[in-house]
């Protein structure tokens, strides 16, 4: 595995390593040092001598047999100077901290080191990174506070100051990690790269990432989409704001893509997007450390009623399922419920429950296998023993950690927020907030899903990319970037899209025999290079019922396209037959500066202009995946049909979603394609694709 020697290395060479204590080349050698690095460690600094109870090298050459991972933490000016020092050496890894390169601007000297490092056949981590941990090898090679517990967890940030204060946050949160990676610049060794490793590697049970940016998100989706069939991938992504995004991109060089389309491939991934660190912080502690549930259905257990309708609604939000066969509610609790309770779901033990009853309730859940995860909520009363709850719910959450999902929240004042601080601090899932406890069940249930989910077989679509690149090459040639009326008609041809009748005329006669020869009601469109956008030329004329109209409509299109584009060549006048009405949606496809290929979908007219009311996903897609894009639209019930309507051909719209999908893939040089409209019409009955549109990237040479 690649990265092994990064994460495993047996030699590690620190280079700016100093007796400073101030600097940040001695924070790293002292970091390695103290957490029981149990390979070489070779402080690099001109002047030798000891750093540590290390011999110091006045050069990477004195050193004798091979490096894994060198540590650069000179000024950016010498950084080139010691990668073809690591080069000359035989260096694996580098991982450089330094920073002062895309970030501020310095782009070529960044895109220097990876080419030196690459010649070399070394990997880069960073730039303008605070370092590594990775519990493989007890190695903390940061500049970070130390004390890093082991654990389950790991952690890949791209902000360093972030990943720093994680280090603190781990520790007053209970979380252990397996590994901490700072990825900074990116510059080389991306999520991707570090997600293979952390997938093979057995002491990690869940992943945290912090993302500003992404490069080659097609790339990390694959990886993703894979590793979330293993461990669960937690996600926190800034910039979701404008604002957000401007910020990101000047802090880390990275271009933040729209976060619609990140959310949407994310979930596509399998990955789970947290609002805050916090609640990041939150699933991933529990994402770690507990099973998954045996099946969909919890139960809530409590002894006020008001917190556990507040736990009933926090479950219809995190979409988790309450068992409700009344007659096992009622036959597993009544030997364990007092008179005065009630078994419903959530079962309530009433205000006058003790310690008892709550430990004999919870282990009648447990030993219930049709009952799947508990949620235990607590409210102080006077009649509880509080000073025993904290040794009732260790008990009864050791009996439960390897066998069945549990979380608790408490809620009461300073002994129960005591009770809550120790409980944490020894791992016991315990909340304050009865949202936030079923928030991290929720999490549960969605990991659960994804590895219960069939593996997404995208296939390969039959589709004439030949043909397809053909008509592709001739408007290049032309020196065009996007498909005239009839290039895009062929093309809608070979993919098998139902389009419109339509027929080219040259001229008034032509236009008048055309639409006779269609019959009325006919549309006319413009055909000319010079005119990408035909609507807002005047180009395009509806709903034509006969030949005066035909006659008046010519000459007032030709008129208008002549007084916006004064200049353009109008290659004559496309005659297209009306559609019968139907569901209008769009199916669109297009090169993400981010994720590379992607597919979207969304009903026509103000859901997709003005409600922004479309599904996103990285491309191509199995039928599957297009039509739970389909049913994402809050706007699936009208193709469901509505006030008698019949359902629409959902299955025909999923079809042209793969497609495009498909094309957008093969096709690179595609930059974008969209119908709109798609008409879909009842189940069975299929679609029309009434306009279809097609952008080319530039051809070589012209700018």
């Amino acid at each position: 595995m690649e990265m092994r020697s990064l994460f495993e290395p047996r030699a590690i060479a620190v280079i700016g390593a100093s007796t400073n204590p101030k600097k940040i080349g001695y924070r790293v050698v002292e970091n390695i040092v103290r957490s029981g690095y149990r390979g070489r460690v070779l402080p690099v600094n001109p002047k030798g001598g000891e750093i540590l109870g290390h011999r110091a090298y006045a050069a990477l050459d004195e050193i004798e047999g091979e490096v894994d991972v060198a540590v650069i933490a000179i000024p950016a000016s010498r950084v080139l100077e010691a990668v073809e020092a690591c080069g000359v050496k035989g260096v694996k890894n580098l991982v450089i901290i330094t920073s002062g390169f895309s970030e501020v601007g310095d782009l070529e000297t960044e895109r220097r080191i990876v080419r030196l490092a690459s010649d070399h056949g070394m990997r880069v981590l960073g730039p303008n990174i605070f370092g590594i941990y990775s519990a493989a090898s007890s190695l903390d090679a940061t500049f970070g506070p130390g004390g890093i517990t082991p654990g389950p967890v790991a952690i890949i940030t791209q902000s360093g100051a972030l990943g720093i204060a994680m280090i603190g946050k781990t520790a007053t949160e209970s979380v252990g990690l397996s590994a901490l990676v700072s990825v900074g610049n990116k510059a080389d060794i991306d999520e991707a790269d570090l997600l293979e490793y952390l997938e093979a590697d057995d002491r990690t049970r869940a992943v945290l990432m912090y993302i500003e940016g992404i490069k080659e998100g097609d790339r990390l989706q694959r990886t993703l989409a894979g590793v979330t069939r293993r461990k669960p991938v937690v996600v926190i992504k800034s910039g979701r704001s404008k604002r957000g995004s401007m910020a990101a991109a000047s802090h880390t060089g990275s271009l933040a893509g729209a976060d619609e389309v990140f959310d949407a491939v994310m979930r596509q991934s399998g990955v789970l997007r947290a609002e805050s660190v916090q609640e990041a912080f939150t699933w991933v502690r529990y994402l770690a450390s507990t099973p998954l549930p045996s099946g969909d259905e919890a139960v809530i257990v409590t002894n006020g009623g008001g917190i556990g309708v507040m736990a009933t609604d926090a479950c219809e939000k995190y979409d988790v399922t309450l068992y409700d066969d009344q007659a096992v509610l009622t036959e597993t609790f009544s030997n364990v419920m007092p008179d005065f309770g009630s078994s419903k779901n959530p079962v309530d033990l009433t205000g006058q429950a003790t310690a008892d009853d709550y430990a004999r309730a919870l282990d009648a859940v447990l030993a219930e296998d049709r009952m799947h995860a508990v949620i235990a909520l607590y409210c102080e009363t006077a009649l509880f023993d509080t000073g025993r709850f904290g040794g009732l719910l260790r008990d009864v959450y050791a009996r439960y950690r390897e066998r069945k999902p549990i979380v608790f929240s408490l809620f009461g004042g300073g002994r129960i927020e005591e009770v809550l601080h120790e409980l944490r601090g020894e791992g016991v899932p315990v909340f304050g907030d009865v949202y936030e406890a079923v928030s991290a069940i929720g999490a549960l249930y969605r990991v659960r899903r994804r590895m219960r989910r069939r593996t997404d077989v995208r296939g390969d679509v039959d589709l004439p990319i030949e043909e397809i690149h053909g008509v592709l090459e001739g408007a290049r040639a032309d020196g065009r970037t996007f498909l005239l009326s009839p290039e895009a008609a062929r093309v809608a041809e070979l993919l098998g899209l139902t389009m419109p009748r339509s027929i080219l005329a040259r001229n008034l006669d032509e236009a008048v025999r055309a639409a006779s020869e269609i019959g009325y009601p006919v549309a006319m469109k413009v055909v000319s290079k010079d005119i990408v956008h035909k609507s807002d030329a005047g180009g395009v004329a509806l709903d034509l019922e006969n030949e005066d109209e035909v006659v008046d409509a010519y000459q007032a299109v030709l008129r208008s396209c002549r007084a916006h584009v004064p200049d353009a060549v109008i290659n004559g006048i496309e005659m297209v037959e009306m559609v019968l009405p139907g569901v209008e949606t769009i199916v669109g496809a297009k090169q993400d500066p981010s994720f590379g290929p992607i597919v979207m979908f969304g009903l026509g007219g103000i859901y997709v202009e003005v409600m922004k009311d479309v599904a996103f996903r990285a491309a191509p897609v199995d039928r599957s995946t297009a039509r739970e894009m389909v049913s994402d639209l809050q706007s699936y019930p009208l193709l469901l049909g509505v006030r008698g309507e019949a359902r629409k051909d959902i299955d025909a719209i999923a079809e042209v979603v793969v497609k495009l999908s498909h094309l957008i893939d093969r096709c690179r040089e595609i930059a974008d394609i969209e119908v709109n409209p798609l008409v879909v019409y009842e189940r069975g009955e299929g679609t029309r694709a009434v306009d279809l549109r097609i952008l080319i990237k530039h051809p070589k040479g012209v700018s």
